[in-house]
């Protein structure tokens, strides 16, 4: 197998991969132009998959992205389905007609998410706005499609976190920040990214023997998409102390510190593509390549007691 490394882009990992696309179906939440699941989705649309399905909130940010696949290759099957991943009734809906539209889902990428919300917010049910959107939303539409994950047989489950996830683990005694009295952003972004590595943990766990597995990956830094559009410099320069205040450890910023558009979905399309990748599963990705997460995002205990907390939050057990 190729080997990549931080410079990777889309149409190298594309054409390395392709016969591990043709034929098959992928659900990509939030893939709305621009944004990295929009990435993700045109770049998969040159490798001849048989249905591309964006579930997404804002259905004109997505028709820009079913055109561009049209135009790449008509003959793929593109099915968009509308979710807003903070309102659990509309998470359920939303599964019913992706189970509909496809009984068997060889990837599911969960691409959705919001980034350092400055103001305490909280979603329909009452969980705080970042946690919702890029880990609760997901940890319910995920369970609810594994009817059809495991009818593929071999599928994956790629969650898109952040190397942000490092700047707190999940705060189990204080996960919905006291009503906000100890809320500030980049400490509930870090919260729900490292949810996402807990749940690729979790999720591969009870589901391996079903022949589903997860990871979770990092994409890297872009400036180009609409995550940050809300924040400056300043706002990213908290992050060190924020994180050093959390965990005691100095926050180091990667390389590279940008990635180009066609780059940031790199990681992510490796995670969905590369055989290798299922055999080395749960796993965290970034620059291409595994790496391994701090031992509070990876914890067989902290796995098991997220995946009963968010049981809780959505008001259903999920049992394999």
């Amino acid at each position: 197998m190729p080997t990549f490394d931080e410079t990777a882009t889309s149409e190298q990992v594309i054409e390395a991969f392709a016969p591990q696309i043709k034929g098959r179906t992928f659900i990509i939440t939030g893939a709305g132009k621009p944004s990295i699941g929009s990435q993700i989705a045109t770049s998969l649309a040159r490798g001849s998959p048989a249905h591309i399905l964006i579930a997404s909130r804002t259905a004109n940010k997505v028709e820009p992205v079913l055109k561009d696949i049209a135009e790449i290759d008509s003959s793929i099957k593109t099915t968009f389905v509308q979710v807003d991943l903070t309102d659990h009734d509309s998470v359920r809906r939303a599964a019913k007609d992706i189970l509909a539209a496809a009984p068997k889902i060889d990837v599911l990428i969960n691409s959705a998410g919001n980034m350092a919300i400055k103001e305490y917010t909280t979603d329909k049910q009452g969980i705080e706005i970042q946690l919702s959107a890029n880990y609760v939303g997901h940890f319910l539409l995920t369970n609810l499609l594994v009817p059809a994950l495991q009818a593929a047989g071999g599928a994956r489950v790629v969650n898109l976190t952040s190397s942000g996830y490092m700047i707190t683990p999940f705060r189990f005694d204080d996960w919905n920040y006291s009503d906000g009295k100890t809320y500030d952003h980049w400490t509930g972004y870090g919260q729900a990214k490292t949810a996402n590595v807990l749940f690729a943990y979790g999720l591969t766990k009870r589901l391996e023997s079903l022949g589903v597995t997860s990871t979770a990956t990092h994409p890297g830094y872009n400036n180009d998409t609409q995550l940050g559009s809300h924040l400056t410099w300043d706002d990213y320069g908290e992050i060190p102390a924020i994180m050093k205040r959390n965990t005691g450890v100095d926050w180091e910023w990667e390389t590279p510190r940008s990635k180009t558009y066609t780059q940031i979905a790199a990681t992510s399309l490796i995670a969905a593509l590369d055989p290798e990748i299922p055999e080395k599963s749960p796993a965290y990705l970034m620059n291409s390549q595994i790496h391994e997460p701090a031992e509070y995002a990876k914890d067989p205990e902290n796995a098991d007691k997220l995946w009963e907390l968010s049981e809780k939050l959505v008001g259903q057990k999920f049992e394999y």
